[in-house]
């Protein structure tokens, strides 16, 4: 798959005219549809596109072949960032209503309760050992103050997602940062909730969240890794077309006479 064009197809092509005279004419085509200038993303010529003009080294930075891969799979974290904001957004909302109209739920579920308990008997399941039941029923124990904090925690850890989520899909470099940083807080807890009880679940949320925090630490350079962020504007202008354009003129027979 050529992810150069599928990201041109994505968000348009990307050109750029050097003041330079011979790296100008080195990336500009004269066409019967007009002046044609070299995508710095797919490298091929085109007439249409956000077109920019000025010194070289002022030409912007674009993503190419493995960066925009990488950008894909960021994006596929941002997703599942999001799921999560969307669970905890819906659990902090029902926490908070909850606060606010407790007596009216706990009438409801005492009426209900005969039904479930039957329910559970016909499933073959035990009533007394219901962790689902037993934490509806301390749930009507906490006090106001509690489920504030509760509602307002989660609430908060919901925004955090959220702001991963933007981050990561936007591809920026404080998205990056933020969402080592946001998942590397929580990894100790999700270690010890192991040495609790191990799950599936448990163990796959660990998993991800260790890979996504080495994957942006080695390869977006995070923390002055691999030469840090100057390391990797470096390997863009490495794969750049305007850089390999000028290697092509420095080397050509000639070029320093």
């Amino acid at each position: 798959m050529d992810w150069n064009l599928f990201g041109c197809a994505r968000r348009g092509h990307v050109t750029y005219a050097p003041d330079e005279p011979d790296l100008r004419d080195r990336l500009r085509a004269e066409t019967p549809g007009g002046t044609a200038w070299r995508c710095l993303r797919c490298g091929d010529f085109v007439t249409d596109g956000q077109h920019g003009s000025g010194p070289a080294d002022r030409a912007p930075l674009v993503r190419r072949g493995k960066e925009l891969r990488s950008e894909l799979l960021l994006r596929v974290f941002a997703v599942e960032r999001m799921l999560r904001f969307l669970i905890l957004g819906v659990a902090a909302f029902a926490v908070w209503r909850f606060r606010y109209d407790r007596a009216g739920l706990q009438g409801t579920y005492n009426n209900a309760l005969p039904a479930i308990r039957a329910l559970y008997r016909d499933l073959g399941f035990s009533v007394t050992n219901s962790r689902l039941l037993g934490l509806i029923q301390h749930a009507f124990t906490l006090t106001p103050r509690t489920l504030t904090y509760l509602a307002i925690g989660l609430a908060a850890y919901a925004l955090i997602e959220l702001l991963e989520a933007v981050g990561l899909w936007l591809g920026q470099r404080w998205g990056e940062y933020f969402a080592m940083v946001a998942t590397s807080v929580f990894l100790p807890y999700e270690i010890y909730d192991l040495t609790v009880k191990v799950t599936w679940l448990r163990v796959a949320a660990l998993l991800v969240n260790l890979l996504l925090v080495f994957y942006l630490v080695w390869t977006k350079r995070l923390f002055g890794v691999r030469g840090g962020k100057s390391g990797y504007e470096a390997k863009l202008r490495t794969e750049s077309v305007i850089e390999m354009e000028q290697a092509a003129l420095t080397a050509r027979p000639g070029a320093d006479r």
